[in-house]
């Protein structure tokens, strides 16, 4: 049966003899995130039966429109699955409207824009140092060439959103959009208040719920759809689902979202990966998956008081969510450093920028920890209060070896411990 399994899910057999040196990284890539502490806020494990969705023969199908629109023949069983994930998803977060097709955050932010949008229109969005992701404004990405972003961030006192900041830009500026979401923002973000500054301005409010959209789906975090008039998130973070997005809209604005990803900025969507998050929005309507997102968040908060505990500064000085963010330099580090220490101890994680830093975006003054992954491997507070005060003592003397083949001993017993797809 074990041999059934891996061959169903690596082709060993065909794939081996086809292309051995693909099969060979594939397994050597397996063993990677069997024997590594993944703890990248961005990153998860989806389920077997995701995985097995995912890498079906839909992978041949263009099926270009929408269920019961298409433009090519032979899509029936392509409608079925796209019809289930939407049904699903929007069953899921009681929403009005819903495209699944998006291959990704960034496309599905941006067909959300071209939804609402004119180019040159005005746009608030959390600033890309202090929090926010690249398409709320980037200077390299397309949000910033195409529309007029005025950033907005975080108290110097308190490291969180300012709303009155927020206001009085709004007020000042007359966004045609205001953009709440982040990528790297520890806090809980209530969107009512959001909504009344959009109210006052006449403008749209967009939430990309990208990292919290499983906290959201399990009621750990606070709700945006009720608030926004569109609300975009990828599928694979806390929502444990295949690498791609959706879009959540009020029915009012279902058509021009619609439009705005096909044909406005795709062309065929990826039958087999709607496939796959078909069974992600099933997998999350499930006990288990709202016993593991509040688990999540648990675990972060576990992870922040042993660093904190253990004297290192943390954002905004803890945690509400999936995400932490380490401010490394009163340890006499920068985030390149930090996490090359940490790799070296088979744990990942990712260098970030923090508000006011005076680091770089390639070597910045912080380092963003996540709890998703480790969670589905099921670990728990004991499991992440050890990490954490090992953590601090790698940033603390990163040159003392007897303290990295503790680290080293520690990720190898987690690992083998709570093991990845155990079944294979």
């Amino acid at each position: 049966m074990r041999r059934i399994l891996r061959r169903r899910m690596l082709m060993s057999s065909i794939l081996r003899n086809s292309d051995p040196e693909v099969a060979a990284a594939i397994e050597r890539e397996l063993d990677r995130q069997r024997n590594n502490l993944i703890l990248i806020a961005s990153e998860n494990y989806a389920s077997i039966a995701i995985l097995e969705a995912q890498g079906t023969i839909f992978t041949n199908k263009y099926a270009e429109g929408y269920p019961g629109m298409r433009w090519y023949h032979g899509c029936e069983h392509a409608d079925e699955v796209e019809s289930l994930a939407i049904e699903r998803v929007k069953a899921l977060f009681h929403a009005e409207h819903a495209n699944v097709q998006p291959h990704a955050g960034a496309t599905a932010n941006l067909a959300a824009y071209m939804a609402v949008l004119k180019p040159g229109d005005t746009i608030l969005a959390m600033s890309v140092d202090q929090g926010g992701h690249l398409t709320h404004g980037g200077r390299s990405n397309y949000s910033s060439r195409f529309y007029n972003v005025v950033p907005y961030g975080v108290s110097r006192e308190t490291e969180t959103i300012n709303l009155d900041q927020v206001r009085e830009l709004a007020l000042e500026h007359r966004p045609q959009l205001i953009v709440v979401g982040a990528s790297a923002y520890p806090r809980a973000i209530e969107f009512g208040p959001w909504r009344e500054i959009a109210n006052e301005v006449g403008a749209y409010l967009m939430a990309d719920m990208a990292h919290v959209a499983g906290l959201v789906a399990a009621d750990a975090h606070p709700d945006p759809v009720p608030y926004c008039d569109i609300t975009t998130s990828t599928t694979h973070k806390t929502l444990r689902g295949p690498r791609g997005a959706f879009i959540l809209c009020k029915r009012e604005h279902a058509r021009a979202v619609d439009a705005a990803v096909f044909p406005g900025c795709q062309g065929g969507p990826l039958v087999h990966v709607t496939a796959a998050k078909a069974v992600c929005f099933r997998e999350a309507g499930t006990t288990e998956f709202r016993d593991y997102a509040r688990q999540v968040v648990r675990n972060c908060k576990a992870l922040a008081q042993a660093l904190s505990d253990a004297g290192l500064r943390l954002l905004s000085g803890g945690t509400d969510n999936h995400l932490l963010v380490v401010d490394v330099r009163p340890v006499g580090l920068f985030g390149q450093q930090a996490t090359d220490i940490l790799r070296q101890c088979n744990i990942i994680a990712n260098k970030n920028l923090i508000p006011y830093d005076t680091g770089t975006a390639r070597n910045p003054g912080g380092v963003r920890l996540g709890t998703a992954a480790v969670t589905t491997r099921g670990m728990k507070e004991e499991e992440m209060r050890q990490v954490g005060s090992t953590i601090a003592a790698l940033f603390r003397s990163p040159s003392d070896q007897s303290m990295v083949q503790k680290a080293r001993a520690l990720v190898a017993d987690l690992c083998a411990g709570f093991p990845l797809y155990p079944e294979l």
